[in-house]
């Protein structure tokens, strides 16, 4: 008798993902492509990405060899950005039909959920230590997402409960890094460029000032104040540097207020911002002290960024809370 099997399907923004896992979480193999964007530009339109998605797919899916040992048993798919009312993009509609399609014709369970509870299970399912609470807070950090989200798995284990208590009020985290980044001539995402950027810094930098409130923080004036730097001529590792330290001191804020408030204390850092080292020590560094005691989580450096590592571990929660 076949083994079971459990397929996940992203499209996001950003990338093309598809995974398949066992019973036991185990990954039998999945697949992603990054979204081509051209060198100087800060993104795609939708039109761009559904076609993109629309020719990525199935190429993923040809090098898939696992169903002829497994039996395909649910699937589960990112029909919207978050769980919120009038979430919306055109390019999860790629993943949706495809996923419908092999339901169909197949007679197999489809569950539904988004691209942001992805991302949280992605995190809770690949970090080392994932949080002990049932209700603890989450940090989404993305070109798309910039929220500090209250958390709550629900009772019957199939989804989250996901309030978002605050988060960017202008741009998001990734679209800071994007910005300066296509100006120094990165490709787009510039996020990894800008990380090696700032580690050939040998000496220190000039700080860009914090505008924190509540649980609440602004990209846009350091996004300004970056310019402005590039345009004086400041080292460029230097700018970058300062980029990711601003971002983490902002986020750091936040979160000490929401603790302050009696939010929890356990925090799961997801999203591509995410996999930056820089701003994973900074965080630690603030929030871990005694004074404060949070413990952070964070998704493997792998499973931050957008992927359907998460997304096919709902697939299986929803099918063992149905059986």
């Amino acid at each position: 008798m076949k083994k079971k099997v459990f397929l996940g399907i992203d499209t996001s923004n950003y990338m093309t993902s598809i995974c398949f896992i066992d019973e036991n979480r185990k990954i039998l193999y999945e697949a992603k492509k990054l979204l081509q964007v051209k060198l100087g530009k800060r993104g795609l339109q939708q039109s761009e990405a559904v076609f993109q998605h629309i020719k990525n797919l199935p190429e993923l899916f040809k090098a898939n060899t696992i169903t002829k040992d497994y039996r395909l048993s649910a699937i589960a798919v990112s029909r919207s950005p978050r769980p919120v009312e009038g979430s919306y993009m055109p390019v999860f509609q790629v993943g949706v039909t495809v996923a419908e399609s092999i339901s169909a014709t197949f007679s197999i369970p489809i569950y539904y959920t988004t691209h942001q509870e992805g991302h949280i299970a992605a995190g809770i399912y690949s970090s080392d230590e994932s949080p002990e609470q049932s209700h603890f807070l989450a940090v989404h950090l993305s070109g798309g997402t910039s929220e500090i989200l209250s958390v709550k798995v629900m009772k019957n284990g199939n989804g989250y409960e996901i309030e978002q208590i605050g988060g960017t009020l202008d741009l998001h985290a990734g679209q800071f890094i994007d910005r300066i980044g296509v100006l120094l001539g990165y490709p787009f995402p510039a996020g990894k460029n800008i990380e090696q950027l700032a580690a050939t810094l040998t000496d220190d930098f000039e700080r860009i000032p914090t505008t924190v409130k509540n649980f609440s923080f602004h990209f846009s004036g350091a996004e300004t104040e970056a310019k402005r730097r590039l345009e004086k001529g400041v080292p460029a590792n230097q700018i970058a540097r300062a980029i990711e330290h601003h971002i983490a001191i902002s986020i750091g804020k936040a979160l000490k207020n929401a603790i302050e408030a009696a939010f929890p204390k356990e925090i799961l850092m997801v999203g591509g911002v995410a996999q930056n080292q820089y701003i994973r020590k900074q965080l630690v560094k603030m929030l871990e002290k005694p004074t404060i005691g949070a413990k952070l989580f964070f998704a493997n450096p792998t499973y931050s960024g957008d992927n359907a590592f998460g997304v096919a571990n709902i697939a299986l929660n929803h099918y063992l809370k149905s059986t």
